[in-house]
């Protein structure tokens, strides 16, 4: 029986356990990335595990989300990251070399590796054939060391692409038409192998635009086989050595199979509040929008920019439409200065922008009050642009930049334009002089510690028995941006005691303070949840603060993978309900209690919950691994992995 792609990776990278769908692996990690908002507690916690130099092939540190530095602290930390990739022998690149999936894929990524990174749209290097997953800073830091990456073996779905795409249509739309199919729930445990005839008439960054929102799915990753439209890229980024010729065999069996009919597809929309809210852009043609802005990890490639700047130039934004335009990499902001593309941007009247995360996550370019964003970034969860009551729609550029003449919402298709032919470079600019890469003459660097960087926090060894109250009670949906707020707060991701206040902070204000007072009278604190707890980012921070605040366990219809894992790697005991409809049973406020929790996870059983305000027992698994487990007792894997 043939392999598939995904098979065949995991298998060259296997360290422990068997590929049987379900069952837990280990697997060598080839490359690791981070970005300064998950990167610093990650090398801090690096240096608690007593590591001290990297073994993998390649690992590299970014600076791309808080690159606009208000107050001391975003600095103070780009200081930090700088001098620990120095002595540890890790890649910085500075702040303004781009965003870390766009300038990853073009500098470092390779086909037939592994790779994980301290963020959620890791995946985007699945468009270069690259097993690619986002994890949460820790599993990072001990993949940094040397340690394996473990994850269920993942069920594989085959994405079966037929047809072409037809002007206006692009890789965007194509990802809203999955995420249309799959929804944002539902698919914890799978990798998508796409392929199939149409797969040839993508290029690399279209293919990338695609694995990078398969995050949006809660899919483990997304991959492309390595094609001669890879080997096509990587030699005009002058790294044609990297390549080589993956994909599935002729026979190879999967666990679904989706078919897509690229020709089939419309212009479409991500409408508020999810990803997963998908509409016809044709539905929408007429709404007044007051804000387009173009960029992100998801559009903001050569091509992408190119694309836009060809339908705005010799036009003007319209009057009530504010533009801004993030290139995704400083060789995209080069190349686009080069060819006269940024003149044309800028003479409509678009707003240039850094080359960084920026308006995705919040910190920047926020809109007004109730007003409509387009954007072409990857998610539109309520409040994460900065502006809670925010009306923010994802799209294509080719959308986007339409929205921004007209001043509506239009279907590209219908304004008489003629499609801007984009012919994909044979040569990209290759300035690398933004990157510090290690030397020996760097080891002896002095970290540099400002008054934000704090000491990771540990957690206490499990209790024998949970004795707690429901802090919380949320119901489905709930992302890591409802958990950990980003935008202004970003700053003290590095300062765990401060970061800890802002808790839940645009659901209930008083969260905080009500689990510092339980934590500090010996109360355990829980949490309640519905389905899909725990959607979006990767932060670990998610997971970390709520342990800093006394969080025990979170108790919920389902959860997402990352923050799954993140809860177990800080010793917060994950546990779903049997019933999902006991969800409806336990109100905020009950008293809750588990007699013997240690030696229900010790054996793998049912935990049994009591509800002592209502008198009910609820039956919830806890689906944790044994190395899970032994992790879950100890208190996290920094007690863990320093007691083993």
């Amino acid at each position: 029986m043939g392999k598939n792609l995904v098979q065949k990776i995991l298998e060259a990278h296997l360290k422990e356990g068997e590929l049987k769908v379900g069952e837990e692996v280990g697997i060598r990690i080839d490359q690791t990335l981070t970005q300064d908002a998950t990167g610093t507690m990650a090398y801090l916690q690096f240096e608690a595990m007593g590591l001290t130099e990297v073994k993998t092939d390649l690992s590299v540190s970014y600076v791309d989300h808080n690159t606009v530095q208000v107050g001391f602290e975003n600095a103070d930390d780009h200081a930090y990251l700088q001098s620990v990739a120095a002595k540890y022998g890790i890649v910085f690149s500075r702040p303004g070399n781009g965003i870390c999936h766009q300038v990853h894929l073009e500098r470092f990524g390779k086909p037939g590796t592994t790779m994980i990174g301290s963020d959620s749209h890791t995946p985007t290097g699945g468009g270069i054939g690259q097993i690619a997953i986002g994890a949460g800073g820790l599993d990072v830091a001990v993949a940094m060391g040397g340690g394996f990456f473990y994850l269920p073996a993942p069920k594989v779905y085959k994405v079966n692409l037929t047809g072409e795409l037809k002007p206006w249509i692009t890789a965007k739309d194509v990802i809203l038409e999955m995420l249309e199919t799959l929804s944002t729930k539902g698919n914890v445990g799978v990798i998508l192998e796409y392929g199939g005839p149409g797969m040839a008439t993508l290029t690399v960054p279209e293919r990338a635009t695609i694995t990078n929102m398969g995050a949006e799915m809660g899919v483990t990753t997304s991959i492309f086989p390595s094609d001669d439209e890879t080997r096509k890229f990587l030699k005009a980024q002058g790294r044609e050595g990297d390549w080589v010729e993956l994909g599935p065999d002729g026979d190879a069996t999967y666990d679904r199979q989706i078919d897509i009919n690229l020709s089939e597809i419309e212009p479409l929309t991500a409408a508020p509040h999810s990803p997963g809210n998908i509409k016809k852009v044709s539905e929408l043609a007429g709404m007044k929008v007051d804000q387009v802005l173009i960029g992100s990890c998801t559009n903001s490639s050569y091509k992408d920019l190119v694309t836009a700047a060809k339908i705005l130039k010799g036009r003007k934004v319209h009057p009530k439409v504010s533009l801004g335009v993030a290139p995704g990499s400083r060789q995209v902001m080069q190349m686009l200065a080069k060819e006269g593309y940024l003149a044309d941007l800028i003479e409509s009247g678009a707003r240039i922008l850094e080359s960084a995360c920026g308006f995705c996550i919040g910190n920047s370019v926020s809109p007004g009050s109730g007003k409509v964003s387009i954007r072409t970034s990857n998610r539109n969860f309520e409040g994460r642009s900065g502006t809670k009551d925010a009306q923010v729609y994802l799209t294509s550029c080719e959308v986007a930049a339409a929205a921004a003449i007209e001043g509506e919402f239009a279907d590209p298709r219908k304004l008489g334009l003629e499609y801007p032919s984009i012919m994909m470079p044979e040569q990209y600019v290759i300035d690398d002089s933004m990157f510090i890469f290690p030397a020996p003459k760097l080891k002896d660097a002095v970290i540099v510690r400002g008054p934000n960087i704090g000491e990771p926090p540990r957690n206490e060894k499990l209790p024998q028995d949970l004795k707690g109250e429901v802090m919380l009670k949320v119901g489905d949906k709930i992302t890591t941006d409802h958990i950990m707020p980003a935008g202004p707060r970003l700053k003290y991701r590095s300062n765990v005691k401060k970061y800890s206040t802002f808790v839940f902070e645009n659901v209930d204000s008083a969260f905080h303070e009500r689990c510092s007072k339980n934590r500090d009278s010996g109360i355990h604190n829980i949490i309640v949840a519905g389905e899909s707890y725990g959607q979006g980012s990767s932060r670990e921070h998610a997971a970390l603060c709520p342990m800093y605040l006394g969080v025990k366990a979170v108790v919920a219809r389902s959860l997402e993978r990352i923050h799954a894992a993140n809860l177990v790697n800080f010793g917060i005991v994950p546990l779903t309900f049997k019933n999902p409809a006991d969800h409806d049973v336990i109100s905020q406020g009950d008293s809750l209690e588990v007699v013997n929790l240690r030696g229900a996870i010790e054996k793998g059983e049912v935990v049994k919950l009591m509800d002592k305000t209502n008198g009910k027992t609820i039956e919830c698994d806890a689906n944790l691994s044994e190395r899970q487990r032994g992790i879950v007792l100890a208190g996290g894997l920094l007690n863990y992995t320093n007691s083993n």
